[in-house]
């Protein structure tokens, strides 16, 4: 079978007939310098630029590309502006459904592409870092005889993910998210030229900014949402397209949220404060604006990390592992499933015993501090484990605590300025209450009276 076959079928039905493509297709960069964000990739000079022979030809040594970055910011649309500019066929493959089967395939293919006809392949490789060890490896024959130019694409690490032999052999080109600007000028080019909506309909402003809330920095999402609702308002004969287009035609309403604005902290505060109250209702309401207004998951996250120790503490002390575990879980897995996520966490959170014991612990601790109540440490804690420590006292007289019955010893721990100091005052809410009951009997085993 030959892969480039079907491309050149596909490319041309798309010419003669541009209007059958999804608006996202006809609008794909044909150069880089059409390319929107990546501003640090494009630089004259650059090793992109190079690549595709622009400013003395590909750089020296790079037989493969990596092109590591978050989803939906253009990897696939870098790797088909390279095969454009240099003139080579485009195969793309995607390792979640793809094997070594497929990848050899495509690589005989290219052998009798480049030895028929001497055209030479691009092989775009999706999310190669689900490929096994073995997987990889099979990759490298094509790669160290340049049967193929390989451009693979990563969400996640590839110092990680991708073997060493790729990797060296392998330009690795870090991707940035798409700012909302970078969106802003890929939907007034969309809007405009030809290829896309030529301009039959306009986007007012509170229109365009939904569309760029649900785009969440997704440059197909943002230009599918368009054409949605391009051929919504153009049914209804209107030459506007309206924020109720809009939302009827992606079936999402609109929220009123500014994220760089004053409601980006007021929303993330409810939802803190509900969730100190143990509004499970409230915290998930405000929890849902964030979501759908294309809050950051990992702001969402953290603020549910502060919560957990701020105001649950040892209440409940696995608060702050399941936000952690939230947190952990939102990194690797992203919007939209994230959301399940932080509703499990918020949840949790909300309707957990409460405490700010903690919160107040160290607070009072560091004012103290900052007031200089500091102290000298007790020589009989100072380390010991150098020559010389004995003769300055350190270390000598300290009790082991696991050598006495109970495991605590009667001693001084802190400086003399702080020694009768209580920083920590427990709740009898939840678990925290088996811990007002031992500090007591601590301090009075600390103090010899126990």
């Amino acid at each position: 079978m030959e892969p480039d076959l079907f491309t050149a079928a596909a490319e041309e039905r798309q010419a003669s007939d541009p209007s059958s493509s999804p608006l996202a297709v006809r609008m794909r960069p044909r150069t880089l310098d059409e390319v929107f964000g990546q501003k640090h990739l494009l630089k004259p000079g650059s090793p992109l630029r190079r690549l595709v022979g622009e400013g003395g030809g590909g750089p020296a040594g790079a037989s493969s590309v990596i092109l590591w970055g978050p989803p939906g910011i253009g990897k696939t649309t870098l790797a088909y502006v390279v095969s454009q500019a240099t003139q080579k066929r485009f195969v793309e493959l995607s390792a979640i459904t793809a094997g070594v089967k497929e990848v050899r395939a495509v690589i005989e293919g290219a052998r009798r592409a480049s030895g028929g006809y001497g055209k030479e392949t691009v092989l775009f490789l999706d999310e190669i870092h689900r490929f096994s060890k073995a997987q990889q490896d099979s990759l490298l024959p094509a790669v160290e005889n340049r049967w193929v130019t390989l451009i693979a694409a990563t969400t996640e690490n590839p110092y990680f993910s991708i073997i060493s032999p790729l990797l060296s052999r392998s330009l690795l080109l870090t991707l940035e998210s798409l700012t909302d600007e970078d969106l802003r000028g890929l939907l007034h080019r969309a809007l405009a030229e030809e290829r896309g909506l030529g301009g039959a309909v306009t986007l007012p402003q509170d229109a365009e900014d939904h569309i760029l809330r649900i785009a969440g920095g997704d440059a197909r999402r943002a230009l599918t949402a368009l054409e949605a609702a391009a051929g919504a308002a153009i049914s209804k004969g209107e030459e506007e397209i309206s924020l109720e287009t809009v939302e009827e035609a992606v079936n999402r309403a609109a929220v009123r949220y500014d994220r760089d604005g004053d409601q980006h902290y007021d929303v993330a505060s409810a939802l803190i404060k509900s969730i100190r109250g143990s509004d499970v209702d409230a915290a998930l309401h405000y929890l849902a604006r964030m979501i759908e207004a294309g809050e950051d998951p990992r702001f969402i996250a953290r603020r549910l990390m502060i919560s957990a120790s701020e105001d649950i503490g040892l209440a409940d002390p696995t608060a702050l592992p399941t936000a952690v575990a939230a947190a952990q879980a939102v990194a690797m897995i992203g919007f939209p499933e994230a959301a399940l996520t932080l509703s499990h966490a918020t949840i949790a959170l909300a309707l957990a015993p409460k405490s700010n014991a903690a919160t107040l612990a160290i607070q009072a601790a560091q004012a103290d501090v900052r007031n200089g109540l500091a102290g000298a440490v007790p020589p009989h804690l100072r380390d010991g484990h150098y020559k010389g420590a004995a003769k300055l006292g350190h270390a000598q007289g300290y009790v082991y605590p696991h050598d006495v019955p109970g495991g605590i010893a009667a001693q001084q721990y802190a400086p003399d300025e702080v020694k009768d100091k209580r920083y920590y005052t427990p709740t009898r809410y939840g678990a925290e209450a088996r811990y007002a009951d031992v500090v007591e009997k601590v301090r009075e085993r600390l103090n010899g009276k126990g």
